[in-house]
């Protein structure tokens, strides 16, 4: 990418405005995750809406494959921490649960109610939750800033209980915002408010990978230059730094429909995922 400089760094975190009909989501996820869970519900196999904080939106859905399960997922949504809940990706737990895991999604406080550190201790908690209720190996999964969130949960230092933590097998972030630093040039960060404090101590990409780390970093080859920027640089970081990382820019996908393949039991993103 020869003299690559981002003039606007709003347009560069632009995803809809610059992805054909991008209009069309998150709209485009609500029927589809809401069949799933009227499903799953119907079979006995969702336990919706349990909480795992004191916060109004400390809450979170937990999916069941058929059996006892052999694991645990945990996906953490996108949006900026700016907007969003769980309700919109429930049919993205299709995959993992064919392979015999359960599969947790949380909600989470939004900014600016709460800063970006908060929304850190939340997910933690969310993740301490699930993982009492379900035995087994944990794998974490998340979009944009769920990505963000899910591979600070294996940041040091990491805001996990050390038993949980170490249960952590595999960590999927899809193209998941890793640097902070970028965002406090963005008209979003007057509701973010990230400083140059919070950046460094909450950035993955500027802290060492806490234990022994599997990481994938997953994006679509369509997204935003930023995006995928951010998605190679963790795992060019934390490999220097002893983690075993994988990178993906997935053809003909954008940073929308890069979550499909979660929905897929033989989607290659899924059975990475779920790989031993």
């Amino acid at each position: 990418m020869f003299g690559y400089r981002v003039a606007d760094w709003d347009d560069a975190y632009d995803n809809g405005g610059n992805i054909p009909r991008g209009e069309r989501w998150p709209a485009a996820w609500i029927e589809p995750a809401r069949l799933f869970r009227e499903r799953l519900a119907a079979a006995g196999r969702a336990r919706l809406d349990r909480a795992y904080g004191p916060a109004e939106r400390n809450r979170l859905d937990l999916f069941l494959p058929e059996g006892s399960p052999r694991g645990l997922v945990v996906f953490v949504h996108g949006g900026f921490w700016l907007r969003l809940d769980r309700s919109y990706w429930s049919h993205l737990a299709e995959g993992p649960l064919a392979h015999g895991l359960a599969v947790a999604m949380p909600s989470y406080t939004l900014c600016p109610e709460i800063r970006i550190a908060g929304i850190v201790r939340e997910i933690a908690a969310a993740i301490g939750t699930a993982a009492d209720e379900v035995a087994g190996p944990i794998l974490l999964a998340g979009h944009s800033a769920g990505g963000h969130l899910v591979t600070r949960m294996v940041s040091a230092p990491s805001p996990l209980a050390e038993p949980v933590r170490a249960r952590i097998r595999h960590v999927l972030s899809l193209s998941g915002l890793h640097d902070l630093r970028p965002l406090m040039n963005t008209a979003m960060n007057e509701r973010l408010r990230i400083d140059e404090a919070e950046a460094v101590a909450e950035s993955p990409a500027l802290l060492r990978p806490s234990g022994d780390v599997r990481l994938t970093s997953w994006a679509g080859a369509a997204e935003r230059a930023e995006f995928l920027r951010q998605n190679a640089l963790l795992a060019n970081v934390w490999t220097g730094l002893g983690a075993t990382t994988t990178t993906v820019e997935e053809p003909d996908r954008h940073h929308f429909n890069i979550v499909d393949g979660l929905a897929d039991p033989a989607h290659p993103m899924t059975r990475l995922l779920v790989a031993p």
